[in-house]
Order: structure tokens, then C-alpha cells, then sequence
């Protein structure tokens, strides 16, 4: 699957404009991610494990940070 031009993770940034909310919303959605999943600070998260904890479907939101 090709993701966002070689791009598999997601910021916070990314998250606001697809949620409509704020980046502080956007950071702290990704930091329980993080948690939920037992990662660690300096990992990422990507957007595949974003879309499985949001129930968001990947292809809308490959499509919508695309656009």
C-alpha cells in the first residue's frame, strides 16, 4: 500500500486538520495512542495504528492528507 508519498506516520498537525480540533488535541489523542499501545516517547505513531484506534478508515485519511 502506498501511503502519502513513502509517509506512514502521523503528527499532530495532521490530526487537527483531519479532526477539526486543536493541535494540542491532536498531541494529546497521540500520546494515549502511544500509551494504549505501549510505546515509547520517542516513537512514532502511523497512520495505520492511528486509523485501528480512531475507526477511521485509512483510505480517508490517505486520501484527505493527500489532498
Amino acid at each position: 500500500m502506498n501511503i502519502v508519498q513513502n509517509r506512514v506516520v502521523i503528527y499532530p498537525k495532521d490530526v487537527q486538520q483531519i479532526t477539526g480540533k486543536s493541535e494540542r488535541y491532536g498531541r494529546s489523542l497521540l500520546r494515549g495512542i502511544k500509551k494504549k499501545l505501549a510505546k515509547e516517547k520517542h516513537q512514532f505513531v502511523s497512520i495505520e495504528e492511528f486509523c485501528q484506534h480512531t475507526g477511521l478508515k485509512i483510505e480517508q485519511v490517505i486520501s484527505f492528507l493527500t489532498a
